[in-house]
Order: structure tokens, then sequence, then C-alpha cells
């Protein structure tokens, strides 16, 4: 069950993220909005993770998975460029993610 928890506050933050793009610096309503609401979403569903899982690997997968996925809207959505070391960085990234769950 932690791991939904997870993946459900990792979700909403990069959800709020987009939005804090969207919201061209707080002046755009419905966006601010979303964001405010998906921050909730997401530290309550992050709060519900840790009461099951350790901190150390909730916080490096939550902010691991969350960058990379930000990443890729950031590329998909708003036509942000990404080279080979950024790639290779990504790589690097889900591969220390994955030995650090692993490892528990």
């Amino acid at each position: 069950m932690g791991y939904l928890f997870l993946a459900a506050s990792i979700l909403f933050e990069v959800l709020s993220s987009t939005m804090l793009k969207l919201s061209n610096g707080f002046k755009r309503v419905v966006p601010v909005l979303v964001l405010v609401a998906g921050y909730g979403v997401s530290f309550y569903a992050l709060s519900k993770t840790l009461q099951v899982l350790p901190l150390g690997i909730v916080y490096a997968t939550w902010s691991g998975v969350g960058t990379i996925l930000t990443v890729i809207i950031g590329v998909l959505l708003f036509k942000e460029r990404i080279n080979r070391k950024g790639i290779l960085g990504i790589a690097v990234l889900l591969a220390g993610l994955v030995l650090m769950n692993l490892s528990k």
C-alpha cells in the first residue's frame, strides 16, 4: 500500500509542477488552484507513505521519479530539449533509484 501512496504522491507533485509552469507566474487562476490542491494531495499521500516505508528511500524515489517525469513532460508538452548528457543523467538516476529500492 505504501508504494501506491508513493505513486499518487509523485503523480500529484508532477501535476502541480506542470501547473506551476502553466500559471505564468501565478497570473492564471485555474492552474494556481490545481497546483495548490495537487501539492496538498501530494504531501498527504507522501505522509501516508512514510508510515510504512523508510524516509531515505521514499524521498529519493519521490524526488527522482518526479524529476524524470517532469523532464518528460517538459520535452513533450513544452517542447524543451534534452541532450545526451541529460539522457545519461536520467539513466544514472533511474539505476540509482532501482538499486536503492532493491536494497531495503
